[in-house]
């Protein structure tokens, strides 16, 4: 195998790629990057049995063939070249590494032993926006657990494609998070759940030219993403998610229609005197066309309001200040609409106007009174 390409365009490549190589998997197939030539094309892989990236560029090959590289030490040298242009050459499994005056020689791994990456077939494909995936995902990745502490399958964001219709959802057992947009689409109902290591990393790939599209293959098992020159592939997530309608109130006591930032603004002031989130609640008091907010710990105690339009029932109830900011920030309207059913029932969190998107946050138990 020989090729020559742009330095700069493979150091990107590279440095994408590497994202899928694993980092805990010690097998040193799976710690490299497999590159395949074609006629003028060359192919970068990484892939640790679960998530894998490739990518395609357009090179000048002298010889076609394959060859697995450690990832870093590849990512390394090529990061580190001066020259415009490298020429990579392999001679078995030893591989030349030309740039300028810089020359590398380092050992290679025989491609025959890359594991093949799953295939997806079937399906009726969907097609999305850049931009408003982006939005979507933005909106409620930050619902979505963390780790496997909670329900395996709640690590996951979960998609849920219906006629012209994409709803995403994200919960971790203390919040959730619904975001639902028109597209187009005329397959069959169809529901998933890919992994937020996945998201993540789709996400960084989206670039700057956001009014392209994103193509999404869906098979039993496992998903591809086709974004600009990249493919993404992942694992799926299977098990029982949350039955999120179940969970939303369908009435409400009270209704408060508050500025967003404003809102924002005042649970903020409260984080100075908080020590820790889950011991130390923010009070709200929604009563007389404001929001009182209040908390006390160890550090101190801190009392501020903000205007609200408030109708129904005075409520005061108990939230984890980092879960309610979460909700307000993700929001992208001026104004949210919040419900409340009382003291121990989850708050939502929508537009005013319509619900493209909800968020629910469970309260937290009061104690003493700030």
């Amino acid at each position: 195998m020989k090729f020559t390409c742009n330095t700069k365009k493979l150091s990107d490549a590279c440095n994408n790629v590497i994202r899928a190589v694993s980092a805990k998997v010690t097998i040193p197939t799976i710690e490299g990057i497999l590159i395949e030539c074609g006629s003028d094309t060359l192919s970068l892989t990484g892939y640790d049995f679960e998530f894998g990236i490739n990518t395609t560029l357009t090179v000048t090959v002298t010889e076609p063939g394959a060859i697995v590289i450690n990832a870093k030490i590849l990512c390394d040298i090529i990061r580190k070249l001066a020259s415009d242009t490298v020429t990579i050459e392999t001679n078995g499994t030893s591989v030349s590494i030309v740039a300028g005056a810089a020359q590398y020689n380092i050992t290679g791994i025989d491609a025959d032993d890359y594991p093949e990456l799953p295939s997806v077939s079937g399906g009726y494909p969907l097609f999305i926006n850049q931009s408003v995936l982006q939005q979507m995902v933005m909106q409620t990745l930050f619902a979505v657990a963390e780790n496997e502490n909670s329900k395996p399958v709640h690590t996951g964001l979960k998609f849920e494609m219906t006629l012209n219709q994409l709803r995403l959802i994200g919960v971790d057992g203390y919040r959730l998070a619904i975001r639902t947009e028109t597209i187009k689409y005329e397959g069959e109902d169809v529901s998933f759940i890919v992994p937020k290591k996945t998201i993540r990393e789709l996400i960084k790939l989206i670039g700057n030219d956001s009014d392209k599209d994103i193509s999404i293959s869906v098979g039993k098992r496992h998903i591809i993403f086709e974004v600009e020159d990249y493919s993404i592939i992942s694992r799926l997530l299977d098990g029982d998610f949350l039955d999120y309608n179940a969970a939303v109130p369908k009435t409400s006591a009270t209704t408060v229609l508050i500025n967003t930032r404003e809102a924002i603004a005042c649970i903020e002031r409260t984080i100075p005197v908080i020590e820790n989130n889950a011991k130390n609640p923010i009070r709200c008091l929604f009563d007389n066309d404001e929001m009182r907010v209040s908390t006390v710990s160890a550090l101190g105690r801190v009392v501020d309001y903000t205007h609200a339009n408030i109708s129904g029932e005075r409520v005061e109830i108990g939230f984890n200040s980092k879960y309610m900011l979460d909700a307000l920030n993700a929001a992208d309207t001026d104004q949210v609409r919040i419900e409340l059913s009382g003291p121990v029932s989850p708050v939502k969190v929508l537009p005013v106007h319509d619900e493209s998107y909800l968020f629910l946050v469970l309260p937290m138990r009061l104690k003493s009174e700030v």
